[in-house]
């Protein structure tokens, strides 16, 4: 029988099968192919004396390496509009993170009560980006999230403290996740989600509530080369084939549509800003170093 992996602790795996919840080991084969099931993972299990295994685990659509998801539909980033205040660049990061995985990503943006988070909910809107703004003491546009995530697989990750499971507690109260307060002194919150787990969803479809992070090494994530990311900025598209040099970084050379585009008010700066920062961040890196990985 076919299942879905929910749960991955210690080498045991929860597994949604349309006949129940099983808790199963995976084949050695896995191991000696140096593949990890991961939560997300569409499986074939068998049932025996000795208990349930998994003996296959199907092809992805998706694969993030940490925190090690597969086949998302949605990548939800969580942001406040203060306490800890918004990092662009962070987003950014995330966002193309997703594209790159061909993973569609959605922005929510928090405690609009304490700060209005339209200016920058328009920046995310203009480039074609799904954006919310909730209020997670009213619970005002938590509704609209919900019904975005029905029927799919979706994860919520974003900055230690920005109200991720307060979020998911206005959508879903059954699920009552661990929440943290903010440390005034550290201005950020602490960490209150241990392990990646999706919660299945009355009206259909999986969530999963993810560590919270206070940086981010794109090492750690998901490798994107230099000549990769521009196509993980969905507004560049257009304008990319419009540039005086076909090798063209779209960081600084005279020509280019993208960096006219942004002087036109046609690309948002704060995206630009994030993308010659991650892309000087990317030419450092030595792509034959990981070849092979």
């Amino acid at each position: 029988m076919t299942g879905i992996i929910t749960k991955a602790i210690g080498g045991l795996y929860t597994v949604d099968a349309s006949e129940g919840i099983y808790e199963c080991n995976a084949r050695g084969i896995f191991r000696k192919k140096k593949i990890s099931p991961m939560c997300g993972d569409k499986v074939v299990i068998s049932e025996s004396k000795d208990g349930c295994v998994i003996e296959e685990i199907l092809p992805r659509s998706s694969e993030l390496i940490r925190p090690p998801l597969a086949n998302l539909d949605l990548l939800v980033f969580v942001s406040s509009t203060v306490e800890p205040r918004p990092n662009t660049l962070l987003l950014d990061k995330f966002i193309a993170i997703a594209e790159f995985k061909n993973i569609r990503p959605v922005v929510v943006f928090t405690k609009v009560d304490k700060q209005p988070g339209d200016k920058l909910a328009d920046i995310y809107r203009s480039v074609g980006i799904d954006v919310f703004e909730c209020d997670n003491i009213t619970g005002e546009g938590s509704a609209e999230v919900k019904e975005l995530l029905r029927g799919k697989l979706s994860a919520f990750t974003g900055n230690t403290g920005v109200g991720k499971s307060s979020l998911l507690n206005n959508m879903f109260p059954e699920l009552e996740l661990a929440t943290g307060e903010i440390s005034k002194k550290l201005g950020r919150g602490r960490h209150t989600t241990r392990h990646v787990q999706f919660y299945k969803l009355e009206g259909g479809g999986y969530i999963a509530d993810t560590p919270g992070f206070s940086s981010f090494d794109t090492k750690r994530y998901d490798i994107i080369f230099k000549d990769q990311l521009a196509d993980c900025f969905v507004e560049f598209g257009k304008y990319t084939d419009k540039c005086r040099f076909p090798d063209c970084s779209h960081t600084k050379e005279k020509g280019c549509a993208v960096i006219d585009a942004v002087n036109a008010g046609e690309i948002p700066q704060s995206r630009f800003d994030s993308y010659v920062a991650m892309y000087e961040e990317a030419r450092q890196l030595k792509e034959w170093e990981y070849k092979n990985d």
